[in-house]
């Protein structure tokens, strides 16, 4: 059942928490993907069997919640998220983002990491606003969205292209992560596809390598593309939680 939460800001937020205990996963989705994506579902079906929180949700004018796609930004679902998880969950929780939802958990870890157990990125997607003004768009694309605010950006997901507005760009450049130090004191993996097109392996290596922490560690998956949602793909994404709860019980219980 969809519950909806409102945010400090007004917004309505529509998610799915499954009970259990701690540490608990939540879930971040990438730009113009919903809660009830392959990853997401996978995960929700691993927490309900070993007994762990879980939580997934869509930023606002995403799937099931309330606004408009176009009104949105970096900074908005940036605090969606910090709302859901200060709102819904207790104690750290691990992140799993997925291209865009990575760049946010990677806000988030940075600005609330007393709230963050560990983070893993699927083909994070840090700073992409910058990266497609910067090398993707074209002169013309340019143009027309200083000109008129917005412009229809073609899709490989979907038949309709889907706006990019001058506010996304302009938000994001106060967003970006890999241009200031990061310092990230959590377990982080990284997992990323070899064919990944829409963030290329060499982000993941940017990341990588400007990211400062005691525990950050990049796998790369040979053959996969950016859904990383292929039966290997996702065992290995909950092998991976595993292995962070492991190490964390681990380490509490040397303590």
């Amino acid at each position: 059942m969809t519950t909806y939460l409102t945010t400090p800001q007004g917004r309505h937020i529509a998610y799915h928490q499954t009970p259990g205990k701690g540490p608990g996963v939540v879930f971040l989705g990438g730009f113009r993907s919903d809660m009830t994506g392959a990853k997401a579902l996978h995960l929700e079906a691993w927490a309900q069997a070993t007994g762990h929180a879980f939580l997934r949700f869509d930023y606002s004018g995403h799937g099931q919640s309330h606004g408009s796609f176009v009104d949105g930004s970096i900074s908005d679902w940036r605090d969606d998220a910090a709302a859901v998880i200060d709102t819904l969950t207790e104690g750290p929780q691990v992140l799993v983002g997925s291209s865009m939802g990575g760049w946010i958990a990677l806000l988030l870890t940075r600005d609330m990491p007393e709230r963050v157990a560990a983070l893993i990125g699927i083909a994070a997607a840090p700073d992409f606003t910058e990266r497609m003004w910067e090398a993707e768009f074209s002169p013309a694309q340019r143009a027309e969205l200083l000109a008129e605010g917005v412009f229809l950006r073609p899709s490989a997901y979907a038949a309709e292209p889907y706006p990019i507005t001058l506010r996304l760009i302009e938000d994001g450049r106060r967003n970006l992560v890999l241009q200031s130090p990061l310092i990230l004191p959590v377990p982080v993996r990284l997992l990323q596809g070899t064919v990944d097109v829409d963030v290329p392996p060499q982000v993941a290596l940017m990341l990588l390598d400007h990211a400062q922490g005691p525990d950050i560690r990049l796998t790369m998956v040979k053959g996969a593309d950016h859904r990383f949602s292929s039966p290997d793909c996702l065992a290995l994404l909950t092998e991976t939680i595993d292995s962070l709860l492991a190490n964390r019980s681990a380490t509490a219980a040397g303590n």
